[in-house]
């Protein structure tokens, strides 16, 4: 939702290095708590996430590991759209949950883990976290900046692209998986998503 009143640019908050890794940091460990949610649970999501944990599945490989590397391709493309701190600090931030999702589980184990509940707290603590990561000028990697550059070059709207990205992951799904984990998987990524819709407006916040 826009901002009912505009906010002065001598009152948009300006971040140090040190409110940066601070903010990276918690929004990454909230981040990579709900993705360790989703995959005890061994649902999916979408995004670049949604890719690696279906391959992780069906091959075994860690999600860490097929994560990082299905990100490499897009860091070309933001360093070209949105610029060398973006890129580098995305490039940190992947690096960084890729390592925490692999490395989380020793610490954190469940006997039971309700599906609804699982994939209710993934949607908000990963949204949280995606959000927290955009107020400090990162990202999860992921298709979005493909998504602009798209939207950049004919006109089609970024989220509509992401969307047919989401939709086409989620089809996949349904051919490789029992019916439940697409829609449990549907209703963490519809939480994630709703987080994001109703808290994310890059002019209520901007960090320079």
């Amino acid at each position: 939702m826009p901002s009912p009143i505009p906010i002065p640019t001598e009152y948009r908050q300006q971040h140090t290095w040190l409110e940066d890794l601070q903010g990276l940091t918690i929004s990454l460990v909230a981040a990579g708590v709900g993705v360790t949610f989703l995959a005890t649970l061994g649902f999916i999501t979408g995004q670049t996430a949604g890719i690696a944990l279906i391959v992780s599945y069906l091959t075994g490989a860690s999600f860490g590991l097929v994560f990082w590397l299905v990100n490499l391709p897009f860091y070309a493309f933001a360093w070209k759209r949105l610029g060398p701190e973006f890129t580098l600090k995305s490039i940190g931030c992947v690096t960084v949950l890729s390592l925490l999702v692999d490395y989380l589980p020793l610490g954190m184990q469940f006997d039971y883990l309700n599906p609804v509940l699982g994939t209710a707290i993934f949607g908000v603590l990963t949204g949280f976290g995606l959000l927290g990561t955009f107020r400090h000028k990162g990202s999860l990697g992921g298709l979005g900046v493909v998504a602009l550059m798209v939207q950049d070059r004919t006109g089609f709207r970024a989220g509509y692209v992401q969307l047919i990205v989401d939709g086409l992951i989620f089809a996949a799904a349904a051919f490789l998986f029992p019916p439940r984990v697409v829609l449990y998987s549907l209703f963490g990524a519809l939480v994630l998503n709703a987080v994001i819709a109703f808290n994310h407006d890059r002019d209520r916040y901007i960090a320079d």
